[in-house]
């Protein structure tokens, strides 16, 4: 991805328009619906705006992801390790086989690459 790409993503990810993506299937309470777009796609790696409404969740990931959040906030804790607070204007890398919880307390919009 260059540069001129990243920025356009992060100048438009604040208004962009999303799709719907249907619910979360990492969520483990109520359904939280989820919206996105996809800017860059590669096989299994992808870069895009991704928005979610409240609520619990779990995560195994298999890719690595990199985040900065536009709005919203949530709590992020690794199995076994310490809860960290993510909200906007926050940056986050999650490495390939990071498992724990995300619980998203105000609807969280972000930027992503996956990779």
């Amino acid at each position: 991805m260059t540069a001129a790409v990243l920025t356009t993503v992060l100048a438009q990810a604040a208004d962009a328009e999303l799709e719907d993506w249907g619910p979360l299937e990492e969520a483990t309470g109520d359904p939280m619906a989820t919206h996105g777009v996809e800017v860059w796609v590669d096989g299994d790696k992808s870069a895009g705006i991704w928005q979610c409404a409240p609520g619990p969740s779990h995560w195994t990931l298999e890719v690595n992801e990199m985040i900065y959040v536009v709005s919203g906030r949530m709590t992020v804790t690794p199995d076994g390790g310490e809860p960290s607070d993510v909200g906007a204007g926050d940056l986050a890398v999650f490495p390939v086989g990071w498992t724990g919880t995300w619980v998203i307390h105000e609807t969280l919009r972000k930027a992503y690459a996956m990779f």
